[in-house]
């Protein structure tokens, strides 16, 4: 690394001026950094880097910020990336009669046999009911439609691929719940489990398709500032061509992926044990204990406050359950579960109690550990199991989520400061496509608990708000720590990749409500620039 003639060592890139945050565990500020063959060789003053290293690319940032590249804890990329591809977007809209004008506009523009939609939400509706699919015959009579619901624990189908499917009014699925209208026939909505019947029956995407997704995925990563990600459940064959993917260097984003439990994925990794290279770690595996609180499908101990017939669902057998955990301690994998309510957020952590032995660094986690009965909470702090929550889901779920669990619960849900006293830490996600994709966003929820608008004055559950370097660290270095991989990612130290985001604006020191206007500068991944 000597330069010649000058007696320092050689960088690729040094950035000077600036106000880096590493998120080391002292959370030091420097003001210049140093990086050499993709990682970081030096952190620290100006005149410090400046008298070890030389440098052809210098840039001097102005005083601009700099962070570790962010870092998504919980999303679902390809998913995203599959979005982008085929389904029309119904976030947002505020009827159904705007669902199907939307779809009407994507089939024009895509058309195809089936016509998708995903991010609809009746709880933005004027009438705040489940739909029926009467509508989408009228519109689109005889085609094959299916609606995912926001949260992708609810679809609606039409009435053409709701008897393709072999559904009808006497139909009962285990795990799931086929609605019945007055009629006694199907609704066309479909929770949990009763999905997929129907979603079996679209054809997969090309491996084209698949690789333009993930491209399109990657795109609007890089585009907020996000460096790396965590997949929530992808099968053995998606990893494997995301492996090729950046074997050839068409894919670049580090992606961290939890495989899902079926049979041929188990099978692939029983034999190929856990995977770690540069820019894919796959050592963990993905259950769903519950559906979401929005469909009524999360588990809850007592019924919903606004259906008192109904307290979700569980979605698999206890052993199931088991059998899952079993083979993740056999193999050295960690266990990521889905648990949303309180009586399903119960059984995972008693689930867990009966493999993990107290103070263990297994990382075993729980996935949104949404509504958790306070008798609960000492199970994370006794086996280290990790909570993994999505900041923007209580900013998204406060106008309703009251009316689903009454005031009293609704105290012991969304507590993301409560979770992080267990262990002192957790890790934060966005779970996009179902919340905007922007970290940034996710920090502000996480800080303000507030929407877009400032609403509610003072914040909803104040009292649960993290810190500014407790948000950080939530989308940087605890991420990175929740897949084993702290050691080369998530903090800007010296060793580390020199993977690190500028912001035009210092999200730890401008004031909460100019955080969500905060844009993207560049991003680096390996010191090499991502962004045009």
């Amino acid at each position: 690394m000597s330069s010649c003639g000058t007696g320092k060592q050689k960088a690729d890139l040094i950035l000077i001026n600036g106000r880096i945050y590493t998120v080391d565990q002292k959370f030091s500020v420097a003001e210049a950094m140093a990086v050499y063959e993709g990682k970081i060789v030096g952190v620290g003053a100006v005149e410090t880097i400046q008298n070890q290293f030389n440098s052809n690319k210098i840039i001097d940032l102005n005083g601009l910020p700099v962070y570790p590249g962010f870092n998504d804890g919980h999303c679902h990329f390809y998913g995203y990336g599959e979005n982008q591809v085929r389904y029309a977007d119904l976030r947002g809209s505020l009827s159904l009669a705007e669902v199907v004008e939307r779809l009407e506009k994507h089939h024009e523009t895509f058309p195809s046999d089936w016509i998708l939609g995903r991010g609809w939400d009746q709880n933005h509706w004027e009438i705040k009911e489940f739909p029926d699919n009467d509508m989408l015959e009228e519109v689109f009579p005889g085609k094959k439609v299916m609606l995912i619901r926001i949260d992708g624990h609810a679809i609606l189908a039409s009435k053409a691929l709701i008897t393709a499917a072999g559904i009808d009014g006497n139909t009962t699925i285990q795990g799931g719940e086929v609605l019945i209208g007055a009629d006694g026939e199907p609704t066309g909505v479909l929770i949990d489990k009763a999905e997929d019947a129907v979603k079996k029956l679209i054809p997969p995407l090309t491996e084209n398709e698949k690789k333009l997704a993930m491209l399109l995925a990657e795109k609007h990563c890089f585009e907020q500032g996000l460096t790396a990600v965590t997949d929530a459940g992808l099968s053995a064959g998606t990893i494997e061509l995301i492996g090729q993917m950046h074997q050839t260097g068409a894919l670049n984003i580090r992606i961290n992926v939890m495989l899902n439990p079926d049979r041929e994925s188990l099978g692939v990794f029983s034999a190929k044990g856990r995977l770690q290279t540069e820019k894919l770690t796959v050592n963990s595996v993905k259950l769903y204990a519950d559906g979401a609180l929005g469909s009524r499908g999360a588990k809850l101990l007592q019924p919903y406050a606004d259906e008192p017939g109904q307290t979700g669902l569980i979605l698999h057998t206890e052993a199931f359950y088991d059998s899952i955990c079993q083979w993740a301690l056999n193999h050295g994998f960690a266990v990521c579960t889905h648990a949303i309510g309180d009586s399903a957020n119960r059984f995972v952590l008693q689930l867990y109690s009966k493999y993990l032995p107290e103070g263990n660094d297994f990382r075993w986690r729980v996935e949104h550990a949404q509504v958790v009965h306070p008798d609960d909470m000492p199970f994370f702090k006794k086996y280290a199991i990790i909570p993994s929550i999505q900041s923007t889901h209580a900013t998204s779920d406060m106008y309703w989520a009251g009316d689903r669990l009454g005031s009293e619960r609704l105290q012991h849900a969304y507590c993301q400061k409560d979770l992080l006293a267990q262990n002192g830490w957790l890790i934060n996600g966005t779970d996009f496509p179902i919340e905007h994709i922007s970290p940034v966003l996710t920090f502000y929820a996480a800080v303000s608990r507030k929407d877009l608008s400032g609403y509610p004055v003072g914040g909803f559950q104040a009292n649960q708000a993290l810190s500014r370097e407790e948000a950080l660290r939530s989308i940087t270095s605890w991420p990175a720590r929740g897949s084993f991989e702290e050691k080369y990612k998530g903090s800007l130290e010296v060793g580390k990749f020199a993977d690190f985001v500028v912001l035009d604006k210092d999200i730890i020191t401008i004031n909460e409500n100019e955080i969500p206007k905060v844009k993207v500068r560049q991003l680096y991944l390996s010191g090499k620039q991502m962004l045009d």
